[in-house]
């Protein structure tokens, strides 16, 4: 397969050199058949838990991914993309809706957008583009785990409790292993097969969207009925193209010394306890071979849009929903502010955008919504919280606009965080701040001079913490938003613990939570009462 791959970027190396329009065009009457080669087609490749700075120097280093790489070379790579939301819902809820999570209230994996939400492939439709959505898209309310919603409803009960599986790698399969995660590559062949038998044969421009489980970690059967996600699972093949020399073991601060929020993160995530550094290498080489198994799927993406001879004509967007911090801070999985967990890829490729191009500028998934619709001509709708990013590229012949703000948001309301979290990132500063009554003193981290994030200098820098927090509540109300947060924590809980009647002491004993819970099951049932006796 190696073999493969080559000639496949050679081909597509010779595509982009020279594009090819769109040959099979209707001449019926519908508007959008006479503007149809002058409306790119717009495909959007969106994984899961993918940490952006492998998409450039030095981590892209660390693992071979021919397909991003192809993509940095050939169009651009956003360097300082985020998530808005480090968990899989409430951030593709922010990339569909093009707003702030506070705006619509996706408060966790269980709250998000309502079915009938106006998202932008929705006005891209009506706008006479042919829409297609295949694989993870998982943006409304409704889904995940009921450990998952009970987790996050009760992070401010004054009890301490794992709730996920230990992170662990495992190797499965042989060398001749491809298809690891099976499911995905169902969705991508079926969206290749889509591109390769109806895209050139459409008679207007049309948008896909693929969403990929990859490289999220596998779940974990240890944990029962409502297990976690806390495996790292690949083959020998896909770890081939990781170079375990170049893996790094993050540095890690005492447990006494960590921040509460992160501490509680760290136990409940069921990393408190001894890794070897062997343990620490395994996971970080084994999720890098999981990225590596995405890219070779957006290879299948490209390689179709070849085929069909589209991909001259198409806008290419890869980017993912969070990152993985994979045992950065002594955590995996994602919601944390670090920047393993909200650091997201953006990598952009289409009709003439000028290749190798590093941008600096700060950009949030909320951009999406904005920058489909620019890349289209479709009206953009009042009061989105993203802006369209092709001013920020350089586009041959394209006018450009007037500046972009110089600062992202991301916050955080669900599980394994004991407090709503707030990030806001401008220049060389993140800062991070809680609001939920508690003692949780901000974060703030200069990333020119640490990158690791391991000292916290907002004490030290009282002038710039205070600047940066009376931005961040020009932005966001945080304390309001928390408050509103803790009262639908509250209420859903209550709704939910009345509904089970007589079961609900069996229910909440056998969650995720269950290990830990069966040890002292009254003392943690007390602990919520007194938690209920607040106000709401």
């Amino acid at each position: 397969m190696a073999c493969t791959l080559f000639i496949l970027l050679l081909i597509l190396d010779s595509t982009l050199q020279a594009p090819t329009r769109c040959q099979n065009e209707n001449t019926g009457t519908s508007p959008t058949n006479a503007t149809r080669r002058h409306r790119p087609n717009i495909v959007i490749v969106m994984t899961d838990s993918f940490d952006g700075r492998l998409t450039f120097g030095p981590g892209n280093l660390t693992v071979q991914l021919p397909f991003t790489n192809y993509m940095r070379e050939h169009g651009a790579v956003f360097l300082n993309s985020y998530t808005n939301s480090p968990i899989c819902c409430p951030s593709r809820a922010a990339m569909w809706s093009g707003k702030f999570v506070h705006l619509t209230e996706s408060w966790n994996n269980y709250k998000c957008l309502d079915e009938n939400y106006t998202t932008w492939m929705d006005l891209l439709q009506r706008d006479g583009y042919y829409t297609q959505k295949l694989g993870k898209v998982d943006y409304k309310s409704g889904d995940h785990s009921l450990s998952n919603r009970v987790e996050a409803w009760t992070r401010d009960v004054d009890f301490l409790l794992r709730q996920e599986g230990r992170p662990v790698a495992n190797l499965t399969g042989d060398a001749s292993t491809v298809k690891v995660m099976e499911e995905d590559w169902n969705e991508t062949d079926s969206a290749a097969r889509w591109i390769r038998s109806a895209a050139a044969t459409l008679s207007q421009p049309f948008a896909l969207y693929l969403g990929l489980n990859l490289p999220h970690p596998y779940p974990t059967p240890a944990m029962g009925e409502n297990k976690g996600a806390s495996t790292f699972q690949t083959s020998p093949y896909w770890l081939k193209k990781v170079s375990r020399q170049l893996i790094t073991v993050p540095k890690w601060l005492p447990l006494k010394e960590m921040h509460q929020v992160d501490y509680y993160s760290t136990y409940t995530k069921n990393c408190s306890w001894h890794f070897t550094q062997e343990e620490i290498k395994d996971i970080r080489a084994f999720y890098y071979a999981m990225c590596a198994e995405a890219d070779a799927m957006l290879g299948e993406i490209l390689s179709a849009l070849r085929d069909a001879k589209v991909l001259g004509d198409t806008f290419v967007i890869f980017t993912s929903d969070h990152g993985e911090l994979a045992m950065e801070h002594r955590q995996f999985y994602k919601m944390s502010m670090y920047e393993g967990s909200s650091h997201v890829p953006f990598l952009l490729m289409g009709p003439k955008v000028e290749a190798k191009q590093q941008i600096a500028h700060l950009i949030s998934l909320v951009d999406v919504y904005p920058t489909v619709l620019d890349m289209a001509g479709t009206s953009l709708p009042s009061r989105v919280s993203g802006h369209s990013l092709l001013p920020l590229l350089s586009l041959k012949d394209a006018p450009q606009a007037g500046p972009l703000p110089d600062w992202v948001l991301s916050e955080y309301h669900g599980c394994d965080v004991n407090a709503s979290t707030y990030m806001l990132r401008r220049g060389q500063w993140k800062y991070i701040a809680y609001a939920d009554g508690s003692s949780a003193p901000p974060q703030l981290f200069d990333l020119s001079a640490d990158q690791e994030e391991l000292h916290n200098v907002a004490a030290k820098l009282p002038s710039i913490t205070a600047s940066l927090d009376k931005l961040l509540r020009s932005v966001v109300n945080y304390p309001a938003v928390s408050k509103t947060v803790h009262q639908y924590n509250k209420q859903q809980f209550i709704s939910w613990r009345n509904s089970l009647g007589n079961n609900y002491t069996d229910v909440i004993a056998n969650l995720r939570w269950h290990t830990d819970w069966q040890k002292d099951p009254k003392n943690y049932e007390n602990a919520i009462k007194k938690w209920l006796q607040g106000d709401l």
